[in-house]
């Protein structure tokens, strides 16, 4: 069978060579209407046309594909929503997403390296994901193409940057907690010191004030970020008198420690002590019992912001695709389960 043709799609649709490739490439700035739209993009499903991507590039010097650099992010539990959300919303722009996950101490050097392999490979943007949120200098080989971050700040103020709002997801289950009558609210902060640490810790803090309960640091204990010490801070917490009516754990692992801890001293959850974790990480929130009360991290959002904004720069007439410009949060949802119960005492 002869492969259909943009002349093929043209004749059938009865408009030019000129309106179908304006169609199907999505040129902005053309005066087709949005029925002639429909009825290009119709017609050339049904004929099963599709584009010559090499002759394409050959004419645009474009590859329609663009690079992820991540820093290990492929390694942790949430990467795939991260990609996922990257590969989804390149499909809907008819881009292929390549990706190389470069080792967190593998060095400048070495990202350097990956990111001239990507422009090698003619890619036309490139993302760059890192695991934890903290300022990085972006390799100077980026600036050969449009490039956004995922997780991190470029020193220099300029790339553009998407990021999980934790201060605020950690108020507003703060505020979920205080709704519920709880007056001594406890967190079980993590002893690591990485930027989410800092958010999440602050996000408590707000949500105290805006709720009008004062600060009590002796409510604040703190432990490695895994089931133990969730477990250690939360035993600290709650084997005394004045014990709180609720534990923020800083995330899901510690919010399992604490499920321990709680049981060893013939408390339940949530009818002696309500707990919430942070990261509605899988398969932990859902599986304990009762199932946690947790704030989702944007990791696919973040891949679609990235991949979307990306887009946008490589489409731009603009010559400079470096500009002063604020990151960008984005919402961390409470996921609400059965792990808070209303306060009585």
């Amino acid at each position: 069978m002869p492969k259909v043709g943009i002349r093929d799609v043209a004749r059938a649709a009865g408009v030019s060579v000129t309106t179908v490739s304006h169609v199907l490439n999505e040129t902005p700035h053309t005066r087709t209407s949005e029925a002639t739209r429909d009825r290009v993009r119709s017609i050339a499903r049904d004929l099963g046309y599709t584009p010559n991507r090499l002759a394409r590039g050959l004419r645009t010097r474009a590859s329609d594909m663009i690079g992820l650099l991540t820093e290990e992010i492929a390694t942790t539990p949430h990467a795939g929503r991260i990609i996922l959300g990257a590969q989804e919303e390149a499909s809907r722009h008819n881009l292929t997403l390549a990706i190389i996950n470069s080792h967190l101490d593998a060095g400048a050097d070495a990202r350097r390296a990956d990111a001239r392999a990507l422009i090698e490979r003619q890619v036309d943007g490139i993302i760059y994901a890192t695991v934890f949120h903290h300022e990085v200098s972006v390799p100077r080989e980026l600036r050969a193409v449009p490039a956004v971050l995922i997780g991190a700040l470029d020193r220099q103020g300029v790339v553009p940057a998407v990021l999980p709002d934790e201060a605020s997801g950690a108020a507003d289950l703060v505020a979920l907690l205080a709704d519920a009558g709880h007056r001594r609210i406890a967190f079980a902060d993590s002893s690591i010191e990485v930027p989410a640490t800092k958010g999440r810790l602050v996000g408590y803090l707000r949500g105290l004030e805006q709720a009008g309960i004062p600060r009590d640091d002796q409510l604040i204990a703190s432990g490695v970020s895994e089931a133990g010490g969730g477990y250690t801070a939360s035993l600290e917490l709650l084997d005394r008198d004045d014990r709180p009516s609720a534990i923020f754990c800083y995330n899901d692992r510690m919010a399992m420690g604490a499920y321990r801890a709680a049981q060893e001293l013939g408390l339940r959850v949530p009818d002696d002590v309500s707990i919430v974790g942070f990261d509605d990480q899988a398969p932990i929130a859902a599986s304990v019992h009762p199932a946690l009360t947790t704030v989702a991290l944007p990791h696919y959002e973040m891949g679609a912001w990235a991949v979307a904004t990306l887009t946008r720069l490589i489409q731009s007439s603009s010559t400079s695709w470096y500009r002063s410009t604020h990151p960008t949060w984005l919402p961390c949802p409470v996921v609400l389960r059965e792990s808070v119960a209303q306060n009585n005492r």
